[in-house]
């Protein structure tokens, strides 16, 4: 399912973490740079990771100052206990707020400056440090991507950051350390994977020799998230579930390396920065808006859009006619799994008023990822896009 070709290492074991030691002796590592965040260092994750690197005869820093939604102050302050500590090899320990602030910390202690001078991709300076992600939710995709989402120190705008260096060169992925989460943020990962899984599969490529492996992950990544995604919620023990949606989040990541995201990513941050909306249910409650508006793309490229959908519906045992009627299906299960969410399904239940809706328009039209979605927008269509889901 993981291709062998790909820049990260993929490992899928219950109890993995144990491995951790071995692993980051394999990738040369004597003095290791633990990064992580108030609550996973709570569930007590953290200093287990510290203590099996420890155990494995490395040293070890453990830095656990990471805020939810990392700006570029929070990665100068691990740059700060990096340059002092001198790691040759980091490890993240969390979620995508971890992981990205991992590779931040990364970028500025190899190459200097702040995270502000790494916007875009291969800005790297210098071949960063190896990183080993171990993700403790199934959501964001971080593990095995080469960008980081930063917001920029002074508007808060979220920078992509990336380099082909610092994707990590493994990512664990132990189901056992996504049992800590609370349902609200099972659900809310749980939805962004489904997001990145649909948009990806049909967004512009950014690579036109990447085969689309976008579509291929992406498919696989949906049938994984619609059947995973119920069973997480209703029984969160099951590990085998946990397994799948790590695995849908980890797939859905190598989606977005090979093709990108689209406009309910370009709406998500907007609502996020005005309304406090976070960002898993900003994109799950826009995104059955959005396939519906790009499957009725009438230009020569709607059959396309069609398809790749149909694709998606299919792969995930989805009934339909034609074309046209996966993507209604594909649409109408996207809004199901936001349902079961047991979240938000409207903007107006978050606050949002139709007087918003022209500043929130016109700051989803300046989102760098409206450019990768396969019909073409602007403030007029995410203004239609927005009504529809208040």
């Amino acid at each position: 399912m993981f291709r062998e070709d790909e820049r990260t290492r993929v490992i899928e074991a219950s109890g993995g973490l144990a491995r951790l030691g071995a692993l980051a002796a394999e990738l040369g590592g004597s003095r290791v740079m633990v990064v992580s965040d108030p609550g996973v260092a709570a569930a007590g994750h953290a200093a287990r990771a510290a203590e099996v690197l420890r155990s494995a005869g490395l040293e070890v820093e453990l830095h656990i100052d990471v805020a939810e939604n990392p700006k570029s102050s929070d990665v100068a302050k691990a740059a700060v206990v990096a340059a002092a500590f001198g790691p040759d090899l980091y490890v993240a320990v969390g979620g995508g707020s971890a992981i990205d602030t991992a590779k931040g910390a990364n970028f500025v202690e190899v190459c200097g400056g702040r995270m502000e001078d790494y916007r875009g991709h291969d800005t790297a300076t210098a071949a960063l440090r190896p990183l080993i992600a171990v993700p403790t939710t199934a959501g964001t995709g971080s593990e095995v991507q080469s960008f980081a989402l930063i917001g920029d120190g002074e508007t808060g705008a979220k920078m992509a950051c990336g380099d082909p260096s610092a994707a990590p060169r493994a990512a664990l992925l132990d189901p056992e350390l996504t049992l800590s989460m609370p349902r609200r943020v099972t659900a809310m990962t749980g939805l962004d994977t489904l997001a990145h899984a649909v948009e990806s599969a049909v967004a512009r490529p950014r690579d036109p020799s990447t085969d689309g492996r976008s579509r291929e992950y992406g498919c696989s990544a949906f049938a994984l998230v619609s059947a995973g995604l119920p069973r997480v919620l209703e029984a969160p023990g099951d590990l085998d579930a946990r397994a799948s949606m790590m695995r849908a989040s980890a797939l859905a990541g190598l989606a977005i390396e090979h093709a990108m995201l689209g406009v309910a990513h370009s709406m998500a941050n907007p609502l996020t920065r005005h309304h406090g909306v976070p960002h898993g249910l900003a994109v799950g409650l826009m995104l059955p808006h959005v396939v519906r508006f790009n499957a009725a793309d009438d230009s020569a490229a709607g059959d396309t859009i069609r398809g790749t959908y149909a694709a998606l519906a299919a792969a995930a045992g989805l009934d339909g006619a034609s074309d046209a009627a996966l993507a209604g299906a594909l649409a109408d299960r996207c809004a199901r799994l936001l349902e079961l969410s047991g979240l938000s399904t409207g903007l107006r239940q978050l606050g949002v008023t139709a007087a918003d809706l022209p500043v929130l328009a016109a700051e989803a039209d300046e989102q760098w990822t409206a450019r990768f979605n396969p019909r073409g927008v602007d403030a007029a269509a995410f203004e239609g896009l927005l009504s529809a889901a208040l």
